[in-house]
């Protein structure tokens, strides 16, 4: 066999321990096409190339590609790499400091190698996308892998938090999930001092530390549905209800899940959940959802509402 059959075989080999977490030598040997001695010989061609292939004895045994000191070169087919290259021109806009310019460098690096056909594919999706970007908060990513780091161990952590009111405060907590608007970064964690589960934004943490005290996971709500309850209430001077004559799914593509929540209820109508510190503001944005509504509460929503029909109603009469 040639030197560039064996590459290639090698090659594939690396391919296929990417594709899945394990594989047995005689599931290798049957997809190369070849013995399984071969295999073990490009499994140590492998090893040589700094590739940290671990091999496990006996029955139900296998190979798997682990984590090595260095990171290696990726395999990627057409449409990961079609994919990666359109997800890091995305990052590029993102919200995590300095994820941008690495984003850039790891595009350059990708679109290098990537051969005419694939990048012309790339350029065409981005030539033909906008990014509508709003006003977003700039996430700092030590913060970000650090908090990550602590869900994934279940270690407490200890940091300043800035409220509301502009003051500064000690926190420590136990992390559970980051949950990610598009505009803001979140934190799930249940506040130790507090004894209950809190939400926090990452933008107003400071000097953000993973401590050694390790903790016990606790049963806990859903993080996406409590954080999405948690910055579409908490903050806010009136909670809104009301009912939309509306499938919910109509609704919430008319309405963010940062800004409000829907929930079905019966017969074609869902309910809208939203707050706000201005009930005219709440009243507007219900009407322009162009369906028909009917308010639950509070009473002062009832009143903007019934205002603002008056103030329509003379618009449309001249009068």
């Amino acid at each position: 066999m040639t030197v560039e059959a064996t590459t290639q075989r090698v090659l594939r080999l690396l391919a296929l321990l990417q594709q899945r977490p394990s594989w047995t030598a005689a599931e290798l040997a049957a997809e190369l096409r070849v013995t399984d001695r071969s295999v073990r010989r490009d499994v140590e061609r492998l090893r040589t190339l700094g590739y940290p292939v671990h091999a496990t004895a006996g029955v139900g045994g296998g190979y798997q590609l682990g984590a090595g000191t260095r990171l290696p070169p990726l395999l990627l087919d057409d449409e990961e790499a079609i994919a990666t290259a359109v997800s890091l021109r995305l990052a590029t806009g993102g919200t995590v400091a300095g994820a941008g310019e690495a984003a850039l460098r790891a595009l350059a690096k990708l679109d290098q190698v990537m051969p005419a056909r694939l990048r012309a594919e790339v350029r065409a999706v981005h030539g033909a996308t906008e990014t509508l970007v709003g006003p977003a908060a700039e996430i700092d990513a030590e913060v970000l892998v650090t908090l990550a780091r602590a869900c994934r161990d279940a270690v407490r952590v200890r940091f300043r938090y800035a409220g509301r009111d502009g003051g500064e405060h000690e926190r420590t907590v136990e992390p559970v999930r980051m949950v990610t608007t598009g505009r803001r970064w979140y934190l799930m964690a249940r506040d130790v001092d507090r004894d209950d589960w809190r939400t926090f934004r990452l933008d107003r943490m400071r000097a953000v530390t993973a401590t050694t005290w390790r903790f016990r996971p606790k049963e806990h709500p859903d993080p996406v549905a409590y954080v999405q309850r948690s910055v579409t209430q908490a903050p806010y001077r009136y909670l809104a209800r009301v009912r939309v004559h509306a499938r919910p799914d109509q609704v919430r593509e008319m309405v963010p899940p940062q800004v409000g929540r829907v929930e079905d209820d019966r017969d074609g109508w869902c309910v809208l959940i939203v707050g706000g510190d201005d009930p005219n503001w709440l009243a507007a944005h219900v009407a322009r959802l162009g369906f028909e509504a009917e308010v639950l509460d509070p009473p002062e929503l009832r009143e903007a509402a019934a205002l603002l029909a008056r103030r329509l109603a003379a618009m449309a009469g001249g009068g």
